[in-house]
C-alpha cells in the first residue's frame, strides 16, 4: 500500500541575498513496511524535503504535490496537516537534544502529543509515555520519564525521540540523521530498534542521512539528491551494485572496502556542493564530474544547457545524467555495512 506519493516537489526560499531553489522537481513513494533512503551531501536538500512533506516550512514557497493516504497537504487547510502530523506521520528530528525542550521532562512531552491527538487524560497520556519510553528500550521507563533531556545520553535522547515519534502509531515516520554524532554501537542499536519496529507494527520509514552505510544497512530504495534535485533513484541493490550518475558512483568510491590494504588514499569528490543561490546551469554536477570532464564538447555543451531530468534506464532505476554509462567497479552492500 502507497503511504506517501511525493510529485514534482519544489521549495524556495526568499533571502536577503536572493532566491533560494532549496529542492527542485523531486518525485518519490514510501510503501508500507518499506524504507526509502535519501541521501546526498550537506545542501542537497534532504532536510527540506523531510519538512515539506510534514509542512514545518515557514515562509517558504512550497509547489507540487505531497499526498498522503490519498490526501493532498500541499495547499491543504492547515487544520488537516496538524491532524495528520504527529498522529499518522511523525518525525524523528536530527538533533535530539536542541528537539526536545529543555524545561519539560521526557514523558511529559510524550504525553503532551498523546493527549492532544487522542484527547486522553493526564493519567491515561502518562501512562502511554511510559509505555513507549519501555518499548524504544528505557531502562525503568516509569523512573526516566520523569527526567529532562540533559539527563539522558545522546543514544537516550534519540530513543526518546523515537518513542516520542511513536506515541500516536503513526503509519509513517521520517528519521532525520537519526544516527549523527552517535558512536558506532549506539547507531547499530538505534538502526535496530527502528528495524524491529517496522516489521512489528509496518510502518513506513524515510531515512536520511549521509551515511551510506546507514542506507545500505536498513533502506529497500533509494533516492540520490544533490544540489536540491535528484541524481539517482534504484532500489539499493541495484543502486549499490550498478551506479549510473557520476556523482552516486563518487559517493561510493570514497568509502573504505574491506579489500584494501591500507595503503591507497580515500578517493574524494573534487570542489564543493553548489550554492543554491547561484547554481551552474544544467547539470548542477557538471562542475565537480570527471565525467563531463572527459567528454567532448557536444556532450559537455548538453550538459550545461539544462538540468536534466530522471530518467528510465533500467528495470526501476532511474538516473538524471545525460553521460551515464555503466561504472566498471561495482559495491556489495555488505561491504559497505561492515
Amino acid at each position: 500500500m502507497t503511504l506517501l506519493e511525493v510529485k514534482d516537489l519544489t521549495v524556495g526560499f526568499r533571502t536577503a541575498e536572493g532566491d533560494v531553489q532549496a529542492v527542485r522537481g523531486v518525485d518519490f513513494t514510501v510503501e508500507a513496511g518499506r524504507t526509502l533512503g535519501i541521501v546526498g551531501e550537506s545542501g542537497s536538500g534532504k532536510s527540506v524535503t523531510s519538512l515539506a512533506v510534514m509542512g514545518l516550512h515557514r515562509g517558504a514557497e512550497v509547489t507540487g504535490s505531497v499526498r498522503f493516504d490519498g490526501t493532498e497537504l500541499i495547499g491543504a487547510d492547515p487544520e488537516t496537516v496538524r491532524r495528520l502530523r504527529g498522529r499518522r506521520m511523525a518525525m524523528v528530528f536530527q538533533d535530539a537534544l536542541t528537539s526536545l525542550h529543555p524545561y519539560f521532562t521526557i514523558g511529559d512531552q510524550i504525553a503532551e502529543a498523546y493527549r492532544e491527538h487522542f484527547g486522553a487524560g493526564r493519567k491515561a497520556a502518562w501512562a502511554r509515555a511510559v509505555e513507549v519510553l519501555g518499548d524504544v528500550g528505557i531502562p525503568e521507563p516509569a523512573r526516566r520519564a520523569g527526567e529532562y533531556p540533559h539527563q539522558f545520553s545522546g543514544g537516550m535522547r534519540q530513543r526518546a525521540m523515537i518513542a516520542l515519534a511513536l506515541s500516536c502509531e503513526p503509519d509513517l515516520i521520517i528519521a532525520d540523521e537519526p544516527t549523527t554524532a552517535l558512536d558506532v554501537t549506539v547507531q547499530a542499536q538505534v538502526l535496530e530498534l527502528l528495524m524491529g519496529l517496522q516489521q512489528e507494527r509496518g510502518l513506513g520509514i524515510i531515512m536520511i542521512t549521509h551515511d551510506l552505510g546507514v542506507i545500505a544497512r536498513v533502506a529497500d530504495e533509494v533516492l540520490v539528491m544533490y544540489g536540491g534535485s535528484a541524481a539517482e533513484q534504484a532500489p539499493a541493490e541495484t543502486l549499490f551494485g550498478s551506479p549510473r550518475h557520476p556523482y552516486t558512483r563518487g559517493l561510493l568510491d570514497s568509502l573504505p572496502r574491506l579489500d584494501d590494504d591500507g595503503t591507497a588514499a580515500l578517493s574524494a569528490i573534487p570542489g564543493s556542493p553548489p550554492s543554491l543561490l547561484a547554481p551552474p546551469p544544467g547539470c548542477a554536477f557538471h562542475p565537480r564530474c570527471p565525467v563531463y570532464a572527459a567528454a567532448p564538447a557536444a556532450g559537455r555543451a548538453a550538459c550545461t544547457a539544462e538540468r536534466p531530468p530522471l530518467r528510465l534506464v533500467a528495470e526501476h532505476h532511474r538516473t538524471a545524467c545525460l553521460l551515464d554509462t555503466l561504472s566498471e567497479g561495482r559495491t556489495d552492500p555488505e561491504e559497505v555495512t561492515a
